[in-house]
């Protein structure tokens, strides 16, 4: 049986919110099988809990938040990328504050973090969305797809009139069946345009932004003194975004992911459009670890 995983351990950080500014503290500590992943905000009355659910996001400017009654928690993305991409199915986040840590603007802290606290198999079948037949989402030029694929592969296309970015590749195509999370996409880290910035922070986003949690490019070129962590880091983190944001569905997906500058808001209305029609997918599980598509048996020999 394909089972389902948690942590074995708490472990805890301490950042500031990449919109907010503000410092909070974030546990990730294991749950129950079958309890998802959940969010904890502490520094509200009664602690209310926030459980993942994509039809819980309602706000996609420039991250993904999710709602529940008064409680919110924005920017999950790179951490639902790193629970999924470790195949983490439930844990509970405690946070004090309203949104999470960006750390260092990629998901490489938090895979840091989730192997600190260790792994741990639960008797109970891990569940997948099995995606049944083809769904798009338009905006204009832009779209997000999901198609039929016996394991998770994602392609993604940007296109950006910049000379930075043009110098790395728009492209990419990774099937998860035969790369390494952590190794080749976790790293990736967000990126942003100087000239963008004043007009963001006027309306009270990118408070805690600064180059050791972005990108940041001028008129020309990478203003970050390391430069690039990958030769296709522009579009590798929006894979990274879009493995977060599929996450948000609450299973991990069996399918395959294409987009074309797409962002939060499409990746989100992509999980409506799908949940929307019951034909185009299905909830299952494998009794036999043998039925599995092969990158659900490669991920367990990567992360035994």
């Amino acid at each position: 049986m394909v089972r389902q995983r948690t942590l074995k351990a708490p472990v805890t950080a301490t950042g500031v919110g990449l919109h907010s500014g503000a410092k909070v503290t974030m546990t990730l500590r294991p749950a129950l099988p079958d309890s998802g992943i959940v969010f904890r905000r502490l520094d509200l009355p009664r602690s209310p809990d926030v459980k993942v659910d994509a039809l819980s996001v309602t706000d996609t400017r420039l991250c993904s938040a999710l709602v529940s009654g008064d409680a919110k928690v924005s920017t999950v993305e790179h951490l639902m990328s790193a629970l999924a991409g470790l195949g983490v199915d439930n844990a509970l986040i405690d946070l004090d504050g309203p949104e999470i840590p960006i750390m260092d603007g990629s998901a490489s802290t938090f895979v840091y973090l989730l192997h600190s606290a260790g792994f741990e198999e639960q008797a109970a079948a891990k569940r997948f969305m099995r995606i049944r037949k083809s769904v798009e989402v338009t905006d204009g030029d832009k779209y997000a797809r999901l198609d039929p694929f016996d394991g998770f592969k994602l392609t993604f296309s940007i296109q950006f009139d910049h000379p930075a970015v043009e110098r790395t590749a728009q492209a990419l195509t990774i099937d998860l069946a035969d790369v390494s999370y952590a190794r080749d996409i976790a790293r990736a880290r967000t990126f942003g345009f100087v000239q963008e910035v004043e007009a963001l922070r006027d309306v009270g986003l990118i408070q805690g932004g600064s180059l050791d949690n972005a990108v940041v490019v001028d008129e020309y070129r990478v203003l970050n003194a390391e430069g690039l962590r990958y030769a296709d880091e522009f579009v590798k983190h929006k894979v990274l975004d879009a493995i977060g944001d599929l996450y948000l569905v609450g299973f991990p997906i069996i399918g395959a992911f294409a987009a074309h500058k797409s962002g939060h808001e499409l990746n989100n209305r992509l999980l409506r459009a799908v949940l929307s029609d019951e034909s185009a997918y299905q909830i299952i599980s494998f009794e036999r670890s043998e039925e599995a598509p092969r990158t659900v048996l490669d991920w367990n020999l990567r992360h035994a």
